[in-house]
């Protein structure tokens, strides 16, 4: 295996570990916010319509398993709100609600850095592919 050769699986590793990463921290989001407003602090008793804001996140799950560098894209601005509100609700609310919104913000961020990484890990990769397909200059 050349130089170039292993480079690219290198990146190629470090870029599915990121992946992974990311889809483990929107899934995480997801069932934390779904227990969070279903059974650990609701809104209202028995639980309560804010459950629905799960649904976003979602949408973003096949595409992030995929590894589709677009649906990271947009699934970054998404996880702005989520990490916005459980700022808001960490300092607004007493436990155990603030306490799911410390975990929503820790979660919000490690989706929001392992996106990123995984963003320039994949650009990086696939530039590094092309050179190594290219040959010696």
């Amino acid at each position: 295996m050349s130089a170039a050769e292993h480079r690219v699986a290198a990146l190629a590793k470090r870029t599915r570990f990121f992946r992974l990463v990311s889809l483990a921290a929107l899934i995480a989001l997801i069932a934390l916010t779904l227990l969070w407003e279903l059974a650990i602090a609701p809104l209202r008793p028995g639980g309560s319509w804010m459950a629905l804001k799960a649904l976003p996140l979602l949408f973003a799950v096949r595409g992030t398993a995929a590894g589709d560098t677009y649906t990271f894209r947009w699934a970054l601005m998404l996880v702005l709100a989520y990490f916005a509100e459980g700022c808001v609700r960490f300092y607004s609310d007493a436990p155990p609600s603030s306490s799911c919104a410390l975990a929503e913000i820790a979660l919000a961020a490690t989706f929001f850095s392992s996106a990123i990484a995984y963003i320039r890990s994949s650009a990086a990769t696939r530039l590094e592919g092309a050179r190594a397909r290219r040959g010696p200059a």
